[in-house]
């Protein structure tokens, strides 16, 4: 089984926040393949279902960006999954809007959800699918990933999110060097 995690806050409040990139792209995924969010479990929402003729749990933790280690530990730990089976997509301020950038691995890059993940896995090797949401400039970074995206962003933000599911359709299908050479 794989396991894609979409990060991002629970709730209404966030729904449509930049912070909540990786929950719209899991959700497209449940939408497009029909795979239901059925349980709470592991701390998280969860789908479970066939993508690319993978068997897939599709990831929300409920725990809040900040503290999504905490679920995915859990899933580790109660599923057995290797790290390479995992994706992880989410939102990136170092990045232009809709600007995708797949990795193998990395540093957490000052994202706060990626280092948590880090630390209860207790490494940053893992795959995961970055999408920028650009710079806060004078802004907070914290109003900045809470703050909604400016009509102008939209339709690069809606491609960018189709584009982030298609690579993960091409990660299940042929591994993440070919979604790297495809969507970088």
């Amino acid at each position: 089984m794989k396991v894609i995690c979409g990060l991002g806050n629970p709730g209404r409040r966030y729904s449509r926040t930049r912070h909540n990139l990786g929950f719209r792209v899991v959700e497209l995924l449940a939408k497009e393949e029909k795979i239901k969010w059925k349980k709470k479990v592991y701390s998280s929402l969860v789908g479970q279902g066939v993508i690319a003729r993978e068997a897939v749990l599709l990831v929300k933790p409920l725990t809040f960006v900040n503290s999504s280690g905490l679920a995915l530990r859990e899933i580790v730990d109660s599923q057995k999954i290797l790290l390479e089976n995992i994706l992880i997509i989410c939102d990136d301020m170092n990045l232009p809007v809709g600007k995708l950038r797949i990795r193998r691995k990395g540093a957490h890059g000052g994202h706060k959800g990626l280092k948590s993940i880090a630390e209860h896995l207790a490494t940053s090797d893992f795959p995961r699918v970055r999408i920028g949401i650009g710079s806060p400039g004078e802004v907070s970074p914290l109003d900045y990933v809470l703050s909604g995206f400016k009509r102008d962003e939209s339709r690069l933000i809606s491609e960018a999110t189709r584009s982030a599911a298609e690579a993960t359709r091409t990660w299940l299908s042929l591994g993440i060097d070919e979604c790297m050479n495809r969507f970088n």
